[in-house]
């Protein structure tokens, strides 16, 4: 059965942001749902073939909120594992930030002032509020501090699976790849490119491999790589980073470059990883 995360609460609570995290996290999400469309939205879900294995439903107007707990009573009772997660605020933090935003409120009606209409969404949800799973208050949260709290409630047993790693491998002379986050250059190495039997092969053959990683500083250097990450990849997860790219060049991106991103990829793995690799020079 599905594991189903039902994400309610007041409006500028933070549902949208809640959102865009969990979906992050790996949660498939389907924002602003009707509740009448749940059931339909949950049976979609189970003929995917197993591809959506953590369903996030948002559920947003607070006029169909009451039928939310009609709604999760039949999903528990067809054998799905469903959670309500319950967002909410002050009435005071409520009003900065639809004052911040110049956004109109959803149950406004041009008549009422925000609080009151914030009071009234507030009654309205209580019900649902009081069943809850789960409660978080953002009234003192940044998004970055609601982030590490859905990371540590719903997020992977790894925290750094959280965070994709991507390598990508490339010359210097074609131009340093623009969304890379760190670059790191490989042209202390000495350079297969000057070894006859090693020019027309690439750091994919072991040949080029054995020449680059049987040096002790090449050695040296993935080790010292492997430790930054150690350190700062829960740093990136803590501050709600989900990417993380790494571009590893060498003068034309064929042979150092190459075997060291794949090594970096290797001992990334072994550390509980799962790096994507990419070469964006080795055929030119």
């Amino acid at each position: 059965m599905t594991d189903i995360l039902v994400v309610t609460g007041l409006s500028g609570a933070g549902r949208s942001q809640a959102a865009d995290d969990l979906e992050d996290l790996g949660w498939f999400v389907v924002d602003n749902l009707p509740v009448v469309l749940i059931d339909k939205v949950v049976e979609l879900s189970g003929e995917a073939g197993g591809e959506i294995s953590k369903l996030c439903l948002v559920v947003g107007h607070a006029r169909h909120q009451a039928a939310i707990l009609d709604a999760v009573g039949s999903l528990r009772q067809q054998g799905h594992n469903v959670r309500i997660l319950f967002l909410e605020a002050s009435a005071h933090e409520l009003v900065r930030r639809y004052e911040a935003t110049r956004r109109k409120h959803p149950m406004s009606d041009g008549v009422l002032g925000l609080e009151v209409v914030i009071e009234k969404e507030r009654a309205l949800m209580n019900p649902v509020k009081a069943v809850a799973d789960l409660l978080i208050d953002t009234t003192g949260l940044s998004v970055h501090q609601l982030r590490k709290q859905l990371l540590h409630l719903f997020g992977p047993e790894n925290p750094s699976d959280a965070l994709q790693v991507s390598l990508i491998s490339f010359g210097f002379k074609h131009g340093v790849p623009l969304d890379v986050d760190m670059v790191f250059d490989m042209r202390f190495l000495p350079n297969p490119h000057w070894v006859e039997e090693l020019r027309p092969l690439s750091g994919l053959d072991a040949p080029v491999k054995d020449f680059v990683l049987q040096l002790d500083l090449a050695q040296d250097f993935l080790s010292h790589v492997e430790g930054l990450l150690k350190l700062v990849v829960p740093a990136y997860v803590a501050e709600g980073r989900s990417y993380l790219t790494l571009g590893i060049g060498c003068t034309g991106g064929r042979h150092r470059s190459v075997a060291m991103t794949e090594e970096l990829g290797r001992r990334l793995s072994e550390d509980g990883h799962n790096p994507r690799i990419s070469h964006r020079d080795i055929s030119l």
